[in-house]
């Protein structure tokens, strides 16, 4: 039964549009649709047709969906609804039951279009409607006459001199109404909305929309409308005062079995009051994060940014607020008070993770972290984490080199900018400003181990819920290698490359960073969405220029007996989304990114290189395995055994297209086209074609390829199958191929881009 019934999907397209239709009762008849015929006096050819098409989508219930008139749903609803065996119970999720023209109430139809069309300005309009049957199917006919639409002639906002008339005859400018449009009752509910949203920041508290009353005029002959703007007669008097902040209460340690307001425990700080039977927070964490000032006027922004501003602080799992009207006879007043109900302060938290590396090793990592909400009751996040990795490369040449790296990491973040200068920040986000420590072993098997020491302290804030920003006003790294295996020793020599000496050379690089985002990916009303992201980095420039650095000359400059790394790099990464439809995308990505080392360096240090090719990158290629340029490692020139080094460079120009489709339940597909290279800033005698120069769009490498994404909403498993279309290292005539025994599988964790 189980091929069989595989053979009779596989076959539907073949069935012809009317063949559900056999399994209807003989009082059964299948609906297929609406048409909806418009009377055309009075209306021009883009009414008509936008009528047409908006009363047809009104129409409920919406027949059975159809590829081709195929209904393929409904086939295999009544294939599989009995659910007899394994195959039935999974393809019966795809199946949709009948619709019968017995569900379509035509005379409610008909009142729902005449409503609509009223509610647009044409006042007059009429809708009946009808059924009309075919053998086994029927359809639902509607009769339209729109008559003539009304548009807007003049628009009156209050003239009245009280504080209420006054602020909203101010929104005049703003308003919705455009003088000429067609009255429209969805415009009127959106106008009046716009106008308490503005009121609200005037301090009209207790003001609603339903406080304000559109009263439109219809004058003889003309089709059109006059709209007036008025206050309804019964709003409250509160409604109509401006209310201003009183006292500001803030708990930080609230629990439900609080009861009492314990007023009488206030202790005032600046602008606001704290309530707190035992000292959970210092006084100042709040001094930022309450917008409202005493005697300041109520706006509905500095509220919600008052919100925001104490989750983000971080401590607080939940926030609540509340206003107490306290108005005297002449003095609306508002007594605002925040109840903080913190988090456990400390926790233990051990994650278990896939992950994928840039360098095509999937692996697992394990954290083990300690974490203290208000370490110094300041709000301070601490934290200690202890991390161990092994990464094993499923693709390429290079399988047996694993990497295994275990190392520990301290930090600090504080909610606030520290600095001597008083920066502020008016946004709805918290600043935090950072100090980390790491130390890390990595030891790549055959090859070598390497110690690494970090250090970081910088700040981070978000200007809006679109950008955000990071400057670090110094990072320090210094990496030495603990061991060095013959192997890659003999490597070096082979080779010559300068790079691969470089990764075992102690490194010392520190100097300033700062990055900037701009994204509206979380939109997801948006069709179209975008991710911007450009960040500069820098080593030792300063004291490279100030004490003369310049290796070429031989006046190389050291650090505690280490050559420090002198440079400048520059990245920016722009990805774009495109929906199509309600469940395929359509994404592409394009990088461009280049490293200048100078004075005390020759060659960018390893960990500030590009690399190109693998899971994330040019995915019909071995990881990090192209370029630079047209450079062929000699490895590559018989000998394909052993280890192949990484190959990097000083420059990076990237591309990627990929179609995104949902093919069934949490499985969707990939179609890509990948296209890039890196480039060396300068020759170099040991690596010839690395440097970029007028040709380098003619050194471009290319793959297309497919695969599939397994979104299990926690965790998506990728893979993807890539094939070289374009490899510019070859002779001319030899480069654009495309080899369907040469591609490349690639597993991994999460999305490329």
């Amino acid at each position: 039964m189980g091929k069989r019934f595989i053979y009779l999907i596989v076959t539907a397209a073949l069935l012809s549009a009317c063949s559900t239709t056999k399994y209807l009762a003989n009082n059964q008849k299948l609906y297929t649709g609406p048409q909806v015929k418009v009377d055309t006096a009075e209306l021009t050819k883009s009414d008509q047709k936008f009528i047409t098409n908006e009363m047809a989508e009104l129409v409920r219930p919406a027949p059975n969906s159809s590829i081709l008139g195929l209904r393929v749903k409904l086939w295999i609803y009544y294939k599989t609804h009995a659910r007899r065996n394994f195959l039935q119970k999974f393809f019966s999720k795809y199946g949709e039951p009948p619709v019968l023209i017995s569900a379509v109430d035509v005379n409610n139809n008909s009142k729902i279009m005449q409503n609509r069309l009223q509610n647009e300005g044409f006042f007059y309009a009429q809708a009946s409607g009808d059924t009309v049957s075919k053998h086994k199917t029927a359809k639902a006919v509607f009769n339209v006459k729109a008559g003539p639409s009304y548009s807007i002639r003049n628009i009156h906002f209050p003239t009245g001199k009280t504080d209420l008339d006054t602020a909203i005859a101010g929104t005049a400018k703003e308003t919705l109404f455009k003088v000429g449009n067609n009255y429209n009752l969805d415009i009127i509910k959106a106008e009046r909305v716009r106008i308490d949203a503005r009121l609200k920041e005037e301090g009209f508290y207790y003001f609603a929309p339903e406080d304000l009353i559109m009263r439109i005029d219809t004058p003889v002959g003309d089709h059109q409308v006059d709209i007036t703007v008025q206050v309804k007669r019964q709003t409250a008097d509160r409604a109509r005062d401006i209310y201003h902040i009183n006292n500001i209460y803030i708990y930080p340690n609230y629990t439900l079995r609080d009861t009492s307001l314990m007023l009488d425990k206030a202790r005032p700080y600046r602008n606001y009051f704290i309530v707190q039977k035992k000292e959970y927070v210092r006084d100042f964490v709040f001094k930022q994060t309450v917008q409202f000032q005493k005697g300041s006027v109520y706006s509905r922004t500095e509220h919600n940014k008052t919100l925001n501003r104490f989750v983000e602080l971080g401590p607080f799992k939940f926030v609540k607020n509340r206003f107490e009207d306290v108005s005297t006879t002449d003095s609306p007043k508002l007594n605002v008070f925040y109840f903080l109900t913190p988090y456990q302060r400390k926790s233990l938290r051990f994650e278990v993770a896939g992950r994928t590396t840039s360098a095509n090793f999937t692996g697992t990592q394990v954290n083990l972290s300690w974490r203290n909400r208000n370490a110094f009751k300041g709000a301070e996040l601490l934290t200690v984490s202890l991390f161990g990795s092994t990464d094993v490369q499923v693709s390429g040449q290079n399988s047996g080199y694993n990497v295994y790296q275990t190392g520990v990491q301290t930090g600090i973040s504080w909610p606030r900018f520290i600095s001597p200068f008083n920066l502020t920040n008016s946004s709805a986000f918290v600043p935090h400003t950072n100090f980390n420590l790491q130390y890390a072993l990595t030891n790549r098997v055959k090859l070598y181990t390497l110690n690494s020491y970090s250090a970081s302290f910088g700040y981070d804030w978000k200007q809006d819920a679109h950008r955000s920003h990071q400057l670090n006003l110094t990072e320090i790294t210094y990496v030495n290698a603990a061991s060095i295996s013959k192997q890659y020793q003999d490597t070096i020599i082979s080779t010559g490359n300068p790079t691969l000496k470089h990764v075992i050379d102690n490194q010392l690089t520190f100097g300033p960073s700062y990055s900037y985002t701009f994204t509206n990916t979380m939109e997801n009303n948006r069709i179209n969405t975008w991710y911007y992201n450009a960040k500069v980095s820098t080593s030792a420039l300063l004291l490279g220029l100030i004490s003369g650095a310049d290796t070429l000359a031989g006046n190389a400059k050291k650090i505690a007996g280490t050559n420090y790394n002198q440079y400048v790099r520059f990245e920016n990464e722009f990805r774009y989304y495109h929906k199509l439809g309600a469940i395929s995308t359509v994404a592409a990505r394009m990088m461009v990114g280049v490293g200048v080392p100078f004075g005390n360096s020759t060659i960018m240090p390893y960990s500030q290189q590009f690399f190109i090719g693998g899971t994330n990158s040019l995915r019909g290629f071995r990881a990090r395995s192209i370029g630079p340029g047209v450079y062929v490692p000699k490895q590559n020139n018989g000998n394909t055994s052993g280890f192949l080094p990484d190959e990097s460079g000083d420059i990076k120009i990237e591309a990627n297209l990929e179609y995104r489709p949902q093919l069934f339940s949490i499985v969707r597909g990939a179609l890509f086209v990948d296209a890039g290279n890196i480039w060396n800033l300068n020759p170099h005698d040991n690596l010839p074609g690395s440097a970029f120069g007028k040709n380098f769009l003619s050194q471009i490498a290319a793959d297309v390829g497919f695969g599939l994404r397994f979104d299990v909403t926690v965790l998506v498993v990728r893979t993807d199958f890539g094939f070289p279309v374009l490899k510019p290292w070859l002779p001319n005539g030899q480069r654009f191929k495309f080899d369907s025994h040469g591609g490349i599988f690639n597993l991994a964790i999460g999305y490329p881009f």
